[in-house]
């Protein structure tokens, strides 16, 4: 893919799921992927793998919920490569789940909206600064279906996180598109993750007719088919897409439109 060889490109949450799958797309492409997530020890697995398929990378332990790490992150990746040039935005949580807005704990809504959505803004107002440093670049920002369209029930505190990821990043793009910054976002529907995938498993036969309902492929993404949008946006492929809101859902358009 044009465009991401010898890149510096961060990917948070890239010890599982779709920031895994991202970290592995862009390495395999050439980009020298720096990965931040919580977990060491999962992190580390994922740039193992990097590095035995002849990759190259770096890991940095990071709680995207903490503002010093984020910026330990960003410096990490500027002093181990140089500079940066790209940033995947994925790290985020479900929070409070199947509960009415009454019943919500204000702790639960607090650790959403920190986990999915300041902790975007945190980590694009110190990115930024790097790419302009290096004269411009492409961030990609995490929102889900559900940050286009309401959920069917009690999904209050990701919804309004992921609606807000949305209007970030279309201000984040009208801001810096000048500057030779593009800023975009990826909207997956049901795709298979570790935070997807319990869901399906505790409850199978609810999932399967809401995929039949709301999907008109009748079935549940991979990581992978959402990796492959998110090299596609950070690559010189896609060099005049600008402040836009790509929706994987194999057809989630269906109901949304």
């Amino acid at each position: 893919m044009k465009g991401l060889k010898n890149k510096v490109i961060i990917v948070t949450g890239a010890s599982s799921g779709l920031g895994a799958a991202a970290a592995r797309r862009l390495a395999a492409e050439g980009a020298k992927v720096v990965l931040a997530a919580r977990r060491r020890d999962k992190g580390e697995s994922v740039l193992r793998e990097i590095e035995a398929a002849g990759g190259e990378g770096l890991f940095v332990q990071t709680d995207v919920t903490k503002t010093v790490d984020i910026k330990a992150l960003v410096a990490a990746a500027t002093e181990r490569f140089g500079g940066l040039d790209g940033a995947f935005n994925n790290a985020g949580i479900t929070g409070p789940t199947l509960t009415p807005i009454a019943d919500i704990e204000e702790a639960g809504w607090d650790e959403a909206i920190n986990t999915n959505l300041r902790a975007v803004f945190v980590c694009m107002k110190y990115q930024i600064p790097a790419m302009l440093a290096r004269g411009g670049g492409a961030i990609v920002n995490m929102s889900s279906m559900y940050g286009l369209t309401p959920s069917d029930l009690g999904h209050a505190a990701y919804c309004a996180s992921k609606f807000g990821v949305v209007g970030l990043t279309r201000t984040a793009a009208i801001d810096y598109g000048a500057k030779n910054i593009r800023v975009n976002a990826v909207c997956p529907g049901h795709t298979h993750s570790e935070m997807v995938d319990p869901y399906i498993e505790a409850a199978p036969e609810l999932i399967r007719r809401t995929i039949s309902r709301h999907s008109a492929m009748n079935r549940v993404g991979e990581s992978d088919e959402v990796a492959d949008a998110v090299a596609f946006l950070l690559s010189g492929e896609s060099s005049f897409i600008n402040g836009t809101t790509l929706l994987i859902g194999g057809g989630d358009a269906t109901r949304l439109y």
